[in-house]
């Protein structure tokens, strides 16, 4: 049986496919428009599903998305009945769910296949379903507390369950106006990076500052008893006037959050480029503190209802590492299981999660500690585009004498970009398509967004560290295969690894494991040898773009940028 599951026309659209609950791919579409987070029919991720998988849509028994318009109909029944003067914002919302029931037109427009066959395989799994599936049914847990929290899905934004086996049971959930992605962005809008996804850039200004605004916050966002959350409305304008939304060329935009009451309530908005002031940082500071007391407060509540032990989380506010990284100190819950696909993208394989496993019954898979479901290339691949564009290269002939060059660069106080395998599914580079550095030096960070990245200065870079070596560098010990927790990093050890710790001692850590990325760890074990740290600087291998998809891509960000080595596969190109 062959599943395609997808996320179409929201933020960050992917596709997956599993064949009898095995998956075999999964990527978003980004990867290959170059556009980040695009939205719209994942079209390009599809063909690329459908290769890996070796057939054609025909042998697909469903379809499904993570999306179902019908989901919360008589709450928005009454939203429109009750806001007329939104008519336009709503018309938008309704022209987005046609383009969801009609999703066979665009299969027949990009694959040409026949709409009336298609229809009957075509599943709809309402969004919060799709992201509880994708981490529930690919833990290691049988039984467990889900949470799944986001900005809005099928008007919803939160959503507490209780799963064990086969079996989802929603406890509760919060619907529109109320959110704490909203209030989030809104937040980020406010503190002048107005992009899509640019909410992880507050996390990293948070620890710079110090939450002097919290009270005034508690205004803004009001925690309840019973593990949920409301907002103070008159502070956002999506609700009095919809949201301002748009998907030209693929690429999401949302308009301004926050309404004339929150800039009389803090003072004016910064302008994107104007200097961060410590009004700032502390505002930043606030926002995470608050957000992070919303999280515990809903997950204490979850334990107290279900009982368990264990909790998985999910949603895009599952990406804020940090306080993922808390959870086991601030609530009952001892273990923990967070998908690499936390966003969005995560919902096409959770809703096709759904329906094998809680529609259909059937056995769930191995749980997921891989990441690595994209695209690959092989070395005769590699090689005839680096002969192609006359470009000089050294093949190694072992895996060990490519460790060897590779670190010595590192050592040399080299930044590599690292191009191994298949591409990982997430929007964090593990191993796969990353660029690395010696995280002992001072100055990597400098060396790095001088070289290559060129970001705000406030943002950290993350540690990979042998998962042996974890207790040795890290307060907490933990399996994080997916970069999705920050941990304290142990006293002793922070003048050892400056590049990777951040402002107030911690570290958003990848555990690294034998089994899973064999050849990743043989290089930073090498590096552990030749110079006693079990760990490499690790961000992903892109300059304000997607994450390099493939050699072509990689190749040409290594050629713009200032990047001393690349590395695909065993074949080395060094900076002339």
């Amino acid at each position: 049986m062959y599943i395609l599951g997808l996320n179409a026309y929201h933020g960050d659209s992917a596709a997956c496919i599993f064949r009898d609950g095995e998956l075999i791919a999964a990527t978003e579409e980004e990867r290959f428009r170059r556009i980040k987070h695009w939205a719209g029919f994942p079209s390009l991720a599809i063909e690329f599903c459908l290769k890996e998988a070796g057939i054609t849509i025909d042998q697909v028994d469903y379809i499904t998305v993570s999306r179902d318009p019908k989901a919360n109909f008589s709450k928005k029944v009454w939203h429109v009945i009750t806001h007329p003067q939104k008519f336009g914002a709503i018309l938008d919302r309704f022209t987005n769910n046609r383009k969801i029931f009609n999703l066979a037109d665009d299969f027949k427009t990009h694959l040409g296949i026949d709409t009336n066959a298609l229809n009957q395989k075509i599943i709809n799994i309402e969004h919060h379903h799709s992201h509880i599936a994708s981490a529930f049914f690919a833990s290691p847990f049988d039984e467990s507390a889900i949470l799944s929290i986001d900005g809005f899905g099928d008007f919803s934004s939160a959503m507490l369950a209780y799963g064990k086996g086969n079996e989802i049971k929603v406890i509760s959930k919060v619907t529109f106006p109320h959110s704490i992605g909203i209030f989030y962005t809104a937040m980020t809008q406010f503190l002048g990076f107005p992009y899509y996804g640019d909410e992880y850039k507050v996390m990293g200004l948070a620890p710079y500052g110090e939450p002097m605004f919290l009270d005034k916050l508690k205004d803004i966002i009001i925690i309840k008893t019973n593990g949920l959350f409301e907002l103070n409305t008159s502070y956002f304008t999506h609700v009095s006037q919809g949201v301002d939304m748009s998907w030209d060329n693929g690429a999401p935009f949302i308009g301004p959050l926050y309404s004339s009451k929150l800039i009389k309530y803090f003072g004016p908005a910064r302008d994107k480029g104007e200097p961060l002031t410590q009004v700032h940082k502390d505002l930043a500071s606030s926002v995470q503190k608050i957000t992070e007391e919303v999280i515990f407060n809903a997950l204490t509540h979850l334990h107290k209802i279900t009982g368990c032990e264990n909790i998985c989380i999910t949603g895009g506010v599952a990406q804020n590492s940090v306080a993922n990284g808390k959870v086991t100190r601030n609530t009952p819950f001892k273990h923990i299981y967070i998908p690499s696909a936390g966003h969005d993208a995560g919902t096409s394989m959770g809703s096709a999660l759904y329906h094998y496993n809680a529609n259909l019954k059937k056995p769930r898979l191995t749980p997921i500690y891989n990441a690595f479901t994209g695209s690959c290339f092989t070395m005769e691949e590699i090689i005839r585009l680096l002969d192609e564009k006359k470009v000089t290269y050294e093949i190694a002939s072992t895996h060990e004498e490519l460790y060897n060059k590779v670190t010595d660069q590192l050592i040399n106080s080299g930044v590599v970009g690292w191009f191994q395998g298949r591409a990982e599914f997430g929007p964090r580079a593990l191993g796969g398509r990353s660029i690395l550095a010696d995280p002992s030096r001072k100055d990597a960070k400098d060396l790095i967004n001088n070289k290559i990245k060129r970001r705000e200065s406030f943002r950290p870079f993350a540690p990979s560290i042998l998962e042996e070596y974890v207790n040795e560098y890290f307060e907490i010990t933990d399996k994080v295969p997916f970069m999705e927790k920050v941990f304290p990093i142990r006293q002793e050890k922070r003048t050892m690894i400056p590049a990777v710790t951040h402002v107030d001692g911690t570290g958003r850590l990848q555990t690294v494991s034998k089994d899973y990325t064999p050849k990743y760890y043989g290089l930073i074990d090498t590096f552990r040898k030749k110079t006693g740290i079990p760990l490499l600087l690790n961000t992903s291998f892109n300059e304000n773009e997607p994450i390099v998809n493939t050699p072509n891509e990689a190749l040409d960000c290594f050629l713009r940028t200032q990047m001393d080595m690349l590395v695909m596969e065993n074949v080395i190109v060094k900076r002339s």
